[in-house]
Order: C-alpha cells, then structure tokens, then sequence
C-alpha cells in the first residue's frame, strides 16, 4: 500500500474517533468540566492570597490536564471494545502503525480542545496576567501536550483488554509522564515569570527529546502491544 493509502486510513480512523465524540458530546463536554472543577477546588483550596494563586497556577493547569487526559485516553478503545469492532479493524489490510497514528490524530484534537479551555479557565481563575512571550508558552504547552497524548494513547492500547484498564492506565502512565510534566511545569513557570536562570530553553529542549523519543518508540512497539 502507498503512503496515501495509509494517510488516507489514517484520517479514516480520527475522523471516526472525533465523529463518535462530536455526536455524543458527553464525553468531551464531560472531560472538560472535570479539568475546570479540579482547577475550582484547587483555587478554593489555596485561598484569597493573589500570590500563592498565581504561584501554582501552572502546576495546577497541568494537574487539571493529567487527570481529565487519562478520562479522555480510557475512551481511546472504548467504542471498538464495547462494539467488538477492534478485532476486525485490525484484520483489516494495511500496517498497524496506522491505527496508532489514528487514534494519536484524535486525541491530539480531543486533548488539545481541552487544553485550551483549561488554558483560558486557568487565567481567569488563577488572575494570571499574559506575559509578551505567550508564543514560547504556547510552543511549551503544545510540546508537553504532545508528550502526553503520545504517551497516554500507547498505554491506552496496552491496558485496553484489560478488564481493570481504568486502574491500570493511571498505573502505567503516571510515572512515564513524570519528566514530561516536570519540564512542562519548569519551562512554563520560567517564562511566566522573568526566568533569570535562563532554565527554560534546556527545559523544552528535555521536552523536545523526550517527545522525540517515545514518539519513535511508541510507533515501533504498538503493533506488538495490540496484538498481545
């Protein structure tokens, strides 16, 4: 099969994933309130004090981030699980890889959509002021959203014929996501703030590389996961 053979599947299946999405809406409108409450309570939690608000402010977006992105990656395999649709679709003619890559497209969108929202919750709630390098915080919030759903679509896969897949992706998936979070948390901090270290160039550059890497390993190693 040719490369457009395969792009074309590929957009095939995101497309599915995002159309089941948009016609059930609970999901995503499930998933997005789910981010803005836990960054409500984590608001209330730390008080009136203007500071500590805009201090934790990025550990809270990210926190808020994590924990609605592992809803969203346990819905990855939902609808061919539940449909007995996962078998066939993996029958079907063409490299496997193109269903990770599908799915990986989807909640690229899915996540990302959400991201957003929480973004524009977090300034608002949190009181944080927008600096001039908003595109460098932009670019560090895509990197680690981009680490994320790579990561949390992989382990989605691997845990999905599980019958505790909801125990165990938060299992899997939380210490791999550990640097992720750490360097998008730092970097983010640092260009809020005046980054007089200068640590976040050598923070979104670990990012970058870590993407990197389990962006390669992820696609090479699925096609054994899924059959498993």
């Amino acid at each position: 099969m040719s490369w457009e053979d395969d792009w074309r599947r590929v957009r095939a299946i995101a497309k599915k994933d995002l159309t089941t999405e948009l016609r059930a809406k609970a999901g995503f409108n499930g998933v997005a309130s789910l981010a803005v409450t836990i960054l409500i309570l984590l608001g209330l939690a730390l008080g009136p004090d203007a500071d500590a608000l805009r201090n934790a402010a990025v550990g809270a977006v990210w926190l808020a981030t994590l924990f609605s992105g592992v809803l969203a990656f346990n819905r990855s395999f939902q609808v061919e699980l539940e449909s007995g649709a996962l078998e066939p679709l993996l029958l079907y003619p063409g490299p496997r890889w193109t269903i990770f890559a599908g799915k990986l497209l989807a909640n690229l969108t899915f996540v990302g959509l959400m991201v957003m929202i929480v973004m524009v919750a977090g300034v608002v709630l949190f009181g944080i002021t927008i600096p001039a390098r908003w595109p460098a915080i932009l670019a560090v919030v895509a990197l680690g959203v981009a680490g994320l759903v790579v990561l949390g679509t992989f382990y989605a896969s691997m845990a999905s014929r599980s019958r505790a897949r909801e125990v165990l992706l938060p299992l899997l998936l939380f210490p791999m996501l550990v640097p992720v979070l750490l360097a998008a948390t730092t970097a983010s901090k640092a260009l809020l703030g005046a980054d007089l270290m200068h640590e976040a160039g050598a923070w979104t550059r670990l990012l970058i590389g870590y993407d990197l890497v389990f962006l390669i390993a992820t696609f090479i190693a699925f096609e054994h996961v899924i059959e498993a």
